[in-house]
């Protein structure tokens, strides 16, 4: 049998899918195309062609693995009612087995907060809203060993949000050309390297307790001036930024991506590194901005 993966293309799954092959597991990775297989193939683990949505083959999938570790979401209005069929179809597969199933959330879910813990109360933003039914949904399955990881802001080989700060329109001001930032930059961003992060879904596979949540963060917070500062230095512009009004934010990344962008969040992680051994020891982000963000 082997570990059924979903998003074995994408930012975090690809780097899940390299922590498992690396560690010589078996890997069954759901693909839409035909492209995507053979990448999946080149990464060392078997490709299906299928969709989040097609139930039948979802369910017969996760029967025949040692569990499931979903990373895929369509990221748009469709995520929703796609991630409940797809949890349907896998615990139509899973229950009563008591195998893991690591489900994927994110750390917006807890709202603006200085002192984030897998304790925290939610408060969604608008865009991420529609996580909550799922999730308490998936923590309370019967008979699968279920866990539900919250990752931070992922950065690393140059790709997720950090990719949209390096590469932020320049603005010319009294002072000078300037990098624009989300806000007033006075706001924090928890922060994760995308390969710790993946080592922290493997360690939920095979290590965490049913129901449990654990927050993906590395304990780095650093505040979104920070951020631009770092990546203005890097595009030359000497270190100099120019903040954005909420309205001005809202022209640049749309309302929802744009609110959560504007949260002031702040975590640790301290959950996965007392249950689960977790150690993240890549790179911080703003030391990354400040090189030259890249893969």
């Amino acid at each position: 049998m082997a570990i059924f993966l979903t998003g074995a293309t994408g930012y975090i799954g690809s780097a899940v899918l390299r922590a498992l092959v690396a560690q010589g597991r078996e890997v069954t990775a759901l693909v839409r195309d035909e492209q995507k297989a053979e990448l999946v193939r080149a990464a060392g683990a078997t490709p299906v062609l299928g969709t989040l949505t097609d139930r039948e083959l979802i369910t017969s999938l996760a029967l025949a693995s040692d569990g499931v570790i979903h990373t895929a979401s369509p990221g748009d209005e469709s995520s929703a009612p796609t991630d409940d069929a797809f949890v349907s179809a896998v615990f139509a597969g899973l229950e009563g087995s008591d195998k893991p199933y690591v489900h994927t959330g994110g750390v917006w879910s807890y709202g603006s907060s200085s002192s984030i813990s897998e304790r925290s109360p939610l408060d969604p933003p608008a865009l991420t809203a529609w996580r909550g039914a799922i999730e308490k949904r998936v923590l309370s399955a019967a008979g699968v060993k279920t866990t539900l990881i919250a990752p931070a802001i992922v950065f690393g080989r140059g790709g997720g949000i950090p990719a949209l700060v390096a590469g932020a329109p320049r603005v010319t001001g009294a002072e000078g050309e300037a990098l624009q930032i989300v806000g007033s930059g006075e706001q924090h961003w928890t922060t994760v390297y995308v390969d710790d992060l993946a080592e922290l879904y493997v360690l939920a596979f095979d290590l965490a307790d049913a129901g449990s949540t654990y927050i993906g963060a590395s304990g780095e917070n650093p505040t979104v001036r920070e951020l631009g500062e770092a990546a203005s230095v890097a595009a030359g512009l000497a270190g100099q930024v120019a903040p954005t009004t909420v309205e001005e934010v809202h022209a640049w990344l749309g309302e929802g991506f744009g609110d959560a962008l504007l949260l002031d969040q702040e975590a640790t992680g301290t959950g996965a590194r007392i249950d689960l051994g977790w150690e993240p020891n890549g790179p911080g982000l703003v030391e990354e901005l400040r090189a030259g963000y890249s893969s």
